[in-house]
């Protein structure tokens, strides 16, 4: 079994619903001791910055906030793609503490050349 996982969301809060589904995985597997890292492009870049990772998707659904709470506690990191980032001319300096600009180099730097677990969103 692959001790990492590697989730890529392309959603932001224009689709709450799916963020939320990339959310409880990279949870699940950050929780259960995987190494995991979200790879965030597109709107989903804005997720890392303060008060945009808001709302709840559904009733029943739990909260971004609380999830996002969750992965930073069990070690998930974001890895949030650097072009898209700057192309909506945001602040690096806002970027939560367990996110990093990076792209694709970095991501499969960090898979390196054990396998690992992947999901799109």
């Amino acid at each position: 079994m692959s001790a990492k996982a590697a989730i890529s969301l392309t959603t932001g809060l224009e689709d709450p619903e799916k963020v939320t589904v990339a959310m409880l995985v990279s949870v699940g597997a950050a929780e259960q001791g995987r190494e995991t890292v979200m790879f965030l492009t597109k709107e989903a870049v804005r997720l890392v910055l303060p008060g945009h990772a808001v709302g709840i998707a559904c009733e029943g659904c739990p909260d971004l906030p609380s999830l996002v709470k969750r992965f930073e506690a069990a070690g998930g990191r974001f890895l949030v793609c650097p072009l898209c980032f700057n192309a909506k001319q945001l602040d690096p300096e806002a970027l939560a503490a367990n996110a990093t600009l990076g792209g694709t180099v970095q991501l499969w730097e960090w898979i390196g050349d054990e396998p690992a677990v992947t999901f799109s969103y």
